[in-house]
């Protein structure tokens, strides 16, 4: 049977490891999504509506990326389905 403390330990340290990439890796994609937009304005500054319209559709995407690891993590440390099974 496994420790109740060494379960949680093991579940917080995984949310840990599971938020630090799922805000790191968005971040990473905001930055070159909003890199990549800039060059295009930058060659083409007629077309700046249709750039920024796409631009910000993307990055409402890769946000809620973000949101959903938050959410899972939070199940995760406060609502953790396995802890029932450890308790009995």
């Amino acid at each position: 049977m496994v420790d109740i403390a060494t379960f949680v330990t093991t579940s917080t340290v995984a949310a840990i490891i599971g938020i630090s990439l799922g805000v790191a890796l968005p971040a990473i994609a905001m930055g070159m999504a909003i890199s990549r937009a800039l060059d295009a304005l930058a060659r083409q500054p007629e077309a700046e509506s249709a750039i920024m319209r796409t631009l910000f559709i993307g990055l409402a995407m890769i946000e809620s990326l973000a949101i959903y690891v938050l959410v899972i993590v939070l199940i995760v440390l406060f609502r953790n389905p396995l802890m029932e099974y450890l308790v009995q």
